[in-house]
């Protein structure tokens, strides 16, 4: 039961009507006195943004807020790789047999989330991290590696939260969700940045469209709360083991090395 009232109600609030209401009402005037609220409710620290919060004039201005200069540090060179988010690093592990991945005890389909069996076939025995932003998370993504960009693609309709409730009662969000997918080359190894909307199909706004992509710099950024996924092809990547899973990481923070 629990499971089909949850289900009912993702669906309730991700047709178009609602989430264009929602959607209507964040880019309005009349949110800007929720930006305060909001604040304390994620314990959001206004010492880290480019601007003071009086400056925002919507609730979504607010939520794409950009950071100071100096609020994160790039721990980036040449074989490194960093975190493209401020997230919640929750899974990370094999890409099994069968292009599937275990997360957070469901299994899922890899040639489902990037669109077809020949693009998830080069990434077999490789390793996936997912990184969950709350809504309290700065929502600006930035490039984990330097890189050229191989192929871009978007994929899905509908989307569903993807957070713990969504993963264990929702419809395969990390697959069926709208799917923003960037595969890059870097040091001739094959990374694949999965951007997975939640709430609104145009929940990912591009800011970057050059062919290479610079370790660090902005890329994109996500209208309303959701994750991304890093994919490395097999034998390209060593997880850094100072991180701990689940822990929240910051843009910029050192994950791990290309191999």
């Amino acid at each position: 039961m629990r499971q089909y009232l949850y289900r009912l109600f993702i669906e309730l609030t991700n047709k178009k009507w609602s989430s264009r209401l929602l959607s209507q009402y964040t880019a309005s005037p009349l949110s800007k006195p929720m930006i305060r609220p909001f604040m304390k409710a994620f314990q959001i620290n206004e010492q880290e943004m480019a601007h003071p919060v009086e400056k925002y004039r919507t609730l979504h201005d607010f939520f794409i807020r950009v950071l100071a200069s100096d609020a994160r540090i790039v721990e980036g060179g040449p074989g490194r790789v960093i975190s493209p988010v401020d997230a919640r690093l929750a899974e990370a592990g094999e890409i099994k047999e069968n292009c599937q991945m275990l997360i957070k005890g469901k299994v899922y389909s890899l040639s489902e989330m990037l669109g077809s069996r020949e693009k998830a076939a080069g990434y077999e025995g490789g390793t996936f991290l997912v990184f969950y932003l709350s809504p309290g998370h700065y929502h600006r993504i930035h490039s984990p590696v330097d890189g050229m960009v191989m192929e871009r693609w978007v994929l899905g309709k509908h989307s569903y939260p993807v957070n713990d409730y969504g993963l264990k009662y929702g419809k395969a969000p990390l697959s069926k969700n709208y799917r923003d997918i960037t595969e890059l080359q870097a040091e001739n190894k094959k990374v694949a940045v999965v951007k997975v909307g939640a709430m609104f199909v145009n929940s990912v706004t591009r800011t970057h469209t050059k062919a290479r992509w610079k370790q660090g710099e902005e890329v994109a950024y996500f209208n309303f709360g959701s994750t991304v996924v890093l994919l490395f092809e097999c034998g390209a990547f060593q997880i850094d083991e100072q991180l701990t899973i689940p822990g929240e990481v910051k843009v910029g923070q050192k994950i791990g090395m290309l191999t």
